[in-house]
């Protein structure tokens, strides 16, 4: 994992020289803290909030069980096979966010800020699944998801699509 691109995706590459200088690296990242992120200098809330929710993220997607020991013990010279070669596929990822969220959270029940959440969180899983796609992570009201190329209509514009939002 390439923690610079990572940041990027994050809107933090303002972080990049610090976590270089401080050797952050990808078996080092899961395991930041709050406290370690500010002895770095990450002294907005905000900023450590998201770095935060996203190590969370990768700490769920490295504790999924990794490949058996069957796999693990191959050749050390693999032939090179079909399967092997990179293949460059287009695709359509979208970004959508429950407007109006902090808002109505402030003046909602938590109970039932949860239901509407959830609701939209399924509105979105059942959109993304219809044009073959799949969620790739949820961050509380917002969502990313990935789909194969989508067609776009005349104004440029995913159409279907923006009927979620």
């Amino acid at each position: 994992m390439d923690i610079v691109v990572w940041l990027r995706s994050l809107g933090l590459e303002k972080y990049e020289a610090v976590f270089r200088e401080n050797e952050i690296d990808e078996t080092v990242l899961p395991n930041l803290t709050a406290e370690d992120l500010k002895d770095l200098g990450v002294s907005i809330v905000g900023h450590r909030r998201k770095l935060l929710d996203a190590i969370g993220a990768l700490r769920t997607d490295t504790s999924a069980p990794g490949p058996s020991n069957d796999l693990k013990t191959t050749p050390s010279a693999p032939s090179p096979s079909h399967e092997d070669r990179a293949e460059r596929r287009q695709v359509t990822v979208m970004f959508s966010d429950l407007v109006g969220s902090t808002a109505l959270s402030a003046r909602t029940d938590p109970e039932d800020l949860r239901e509407v959440i959830s609701a939209y969180q399924k509105c979105v899983v059942d959109t993304a699944q219809r044009s073959g796609g799949f969620v790739a992570q949820f961050m509380g009201d917002e969502a990313l998801d990935i789909r194969r190329r989508m067609k776009t209509t005349q104004s440029g514009l995913c159409g279907w699509s923006w009927l979620l939002l």
